[in-house]
């Protein structure tokens, strides 16, 4: 089975110090890695690392209608590293993310769109529901329950192409869709030109692989 990774390179290279991550059982060994400079962290799955960087709090986040993360502001739950599996609420409607233990088992079939064309003319950058900043050819994804952030593997059933990307944001707000990938997962996945298209979404690992912010990257949780 064939595996397609990206990265989203927004801040020089540097050192990184590497601890092994637990996963679900069968699906793909992950490494974690924290880095030597502040503000900056990889995710490896098998040898491809997935950057992370830390987004400006004064960015505006990709969806404007983001109201509160665990009942405080968003940018304080981030500061506060909050946001994993809080409850948030979206242009007045809350939503409760799934535990860690149930996102160890999610399996699940549904319609996937994708986002991210806005950003490409954004001055200054976007940020990402848990505070990266948001990069649309990197393979990155938005969900609305599972907690942030996650690995998931992504296959297209029109095509059967797969692709494992990162979920750090929330989202797709549309009744019926189940994940929002990047504009760059999108295209991989062959569905940019198509808008959406019938994915299969299991999740790999579940965070802070990678995590940003005070403590750095950490354990993944199998």
């Amino acid at each position: 089975m064939l595996f397609l990774f990206g990265c989203c390179c927004l801040l020089p290279a540097c050192g990184l110090v590497a601890t092994t991550c637990l996963v679900t059982a069968g699906v793909v060994k992950t490494t974690c890695a924290a880095t030597k400079m502040a503000g900056k962290s990889a995710c490896f799955v098998g040898d491809v690392a997935f950057d992370v960087v830390t987004a400006p709090l004064h960015w505006s986040f990709t969806h404007d209608g983001l109201e509160s993360i665990d009942g405080v502001s968003p940018r304080e739950a981030i500061r506060g590293q909050r946001v994993r599996s809080a409850p948030y609420v979206v242009n007045g409607k809350r939503y409760v993310p799934m535990s860690v233990a149930a996102a160890r088992e999610y399996r699940k079939e549904g319609i996937a769109s994708w986002y991210g064309a806005e950003t490409y003319a954004t001055r200054g950058g976007k940020m990402t529901a848990n505070g990266e900043a948001f990069c649309p050819e990197a393979l990155t994804a938005a969900h609305k329950h599972l907690p942030l952030p996650s690995i998931v593997r992504v296959t297209n059933l029109k095509n059967g192409r797969v692709l494992v990307v990162r979920v750090n944001d929330r989202g797709p707000f549309v009744v019926d869709r189940l994940i929002d990938l990047s504009a760059g997962a999108a295209k991989k996945l062959g569905y940019y030109e198509e808008g959406t298209t019938r994915v299969l979404v299991e999740v790999v690992a579940v965070g802070p692989c990678g995590a940003t912010g005070p403590g750095g990257a950490g354990q993944c949780s199998s």
